[in-house]
């Protein structure tokens, strides 16, 4: 049908046509039966066509083959639709047999292709072994790496490297490509669902790679890590061993250490003490500093500078209270140590000069209409001791400078943490990210 003058569309061509001749049924039957014979699954369909409508009956034995059957009629010019009424067959000799034998063709053909597969197995087997010896060498990657912690990522990265090469080599030599984008697809989706399952060991992991690559303190350090005091034994894939002031070990996760904040009291061998002391309201505060403050810069263990100080820190109802800092060398004496015996020797001295430390008062109110009741009612009642100040008691004779700057005392630093770490770093074998070679963060 053409197309009508004023441009609007065709009518579409017809698919079926309205007065189909029988000879073409004939040739659709004979074509179809003819392409049956050629495939030995389905010698067994019988073909019928009639105005172009396609009959297939008989049996096969397997449903696939019905659906070639009926796949492979539609697919012929002039046909219309394809009715199946193919039976599946359920006995044993067209069922089983054609089973054996598509198990014996599959076993023929990995027979011949037995060489093959032996050698696939044979790359896949020595560039895996080649990845695993040069993931061995722990000396190159050292050379190459510095850091102790990535050289061995980096040997572990070159062994699954390696197998993985040897896999791909592996299937592309048994021209199963296919398979290799399978499986590298599978891998990448498995990678993405267990990295959200281990999320947190994987912060870790990250966390102690960079660690070892700030180091942001050493070993026998004394730190704190949020709330962890102690000193640093070491540092591993895992975790930051500490050992505390009371021997006891400390693991801290990585992720936690990465993210905490941390104090380090050792990486600056001057430290600041300080402590406070409180005199009578009614002295002078600036006297009691100066001699406070003379008894704390004469301990031999005070450092000249920074130079020691002090302050009035507040005022109270019965007291001033003065606040003392010196600054100590923690690597020849006791942080401590030293501000204990600051704190002895500012006491002594201000009682020495005469000036009060108070101590508690307890007021005492006494209701007098309670005693007048109580004596009407024949009540012994005692006279009320009158309420007066104690008098300051004598002062102690001034200590002698010996005993002011404690030279007699040992102020060593402890180093019993310091052995205990020691010998914990000797005896166990785990890997140390700690590297005294590089610098600081």
């Amino acid at each position: 049908m053409q197309a009508l003058d004023n441009g609007g569309p065709a009518d579409p061509e017809p698919v079926i046509a309205a007065a189909p001749k029988q000879s073409d049924d004939a040739q659709i039957q004979q074509r179809i039966t003819a392409i049956f014979a050629q495939l030995a699954d389905l010698d067994g369909v019988q073909v019928s066509v009639r105005e172009g409508v396609v009959r297939l009956s008989g049996s096969v034995a397997k449903a696939e083959h019905a659906d070639t059957a009926q796949a492979l009629a539609i697919r012929l010019a002039g046909v219309v639709t394809v009715v199946d009424e193919i039976e599946r067959s359920v006995a044993v000799d067209e069922t089983l047999v054609p089973l054996l034998d598509e198990w014996v063709d599959r076993g023929k053909r990995w027979v011949q292709k037995l060489p093959l597969l032996l050698f696939a197995l044979v790359a896949f087997a020595v560039i895996g072994a080649l990845g695993h010896w040069l993931a061995t060498r722990q000396a190159l990657w050292r050379r190459l790496m510095p850091n102790s912690f990535l050289a061995e990522l980096l040997g572990q990265a070159v062994r699954v490297a390696g197998l993985a090469l040897g896999l791909m080599v592996a299937l592309s030599v048994l021209g199963a490509t296919a398979v290799i984008g399978t499986v590298l697809g599978g891998a990448g989706i498995l990678t993405l669902a267990v990295g959200f399952a281990i999320r947190d060991t994987l912060e870790n992991y990250i966390s102690s790679i960079m660690l070892s690559l700030r180091q942001p303190f050493r070993a026998n350090d004394y730190v704190r890590v949020n709330d962890f005091e102690g000193t640093v034994v070491r540092l591993t894939s895992r975790a930051t061993v500490l050992m505390t002031g009371e021997g006891n070990q400390l693991r801290i996760p990585n992720s936690t250490v990465f993210k905490a904040v941390i104090l380090n009291y050792t990486r600056n061998p001057e430290r600041r003490f300080d402590f406070d002391l409180g005199v009578d309201a009614a002295d002078d505060p600036l006297a009691a500093i100066q001699c406070g403050l003379q008894a704390v810069t004469a301990i031999e263990h005070v450092l000249e500078s920074p130079r020691a100080d002090a302050y009035v820190k507040t005022v109270g109802d019965s007291n001033i209270v003065l606040t003392f800092t010196g600054w100590v060398n923690q690597e020849r004496a006791d942080w401590r140590k030293v501000r204990g015996l600051a704190i002895r020797a500012a006491i002594r001295v201000l009682e020495a000069e005469g000036f009060t430390l108070p101590e508690p008062i307890y007021r005492i109110r006494v209701d007098q209409a309670a005693v007048l009741e109580a004596g009407q009612a024949g009540a012994v009642v005692s006279e009320a001791p009158s309420l007066r100040r104690p008098q300051p008691r004598t002062p102690p004779a001034a200590p002698d400078e010996t005993e002011l700057s404690g030279a007699a005392e040992d102020v060593s630093p402890d180093s019993d943490v310091s052995e205990l770490v020691a010998e914990q770093r000797a005896a166990e074998q785990e890997t140390d990210l700690l590297d005294a070679s590089r610098p600081t963060e």
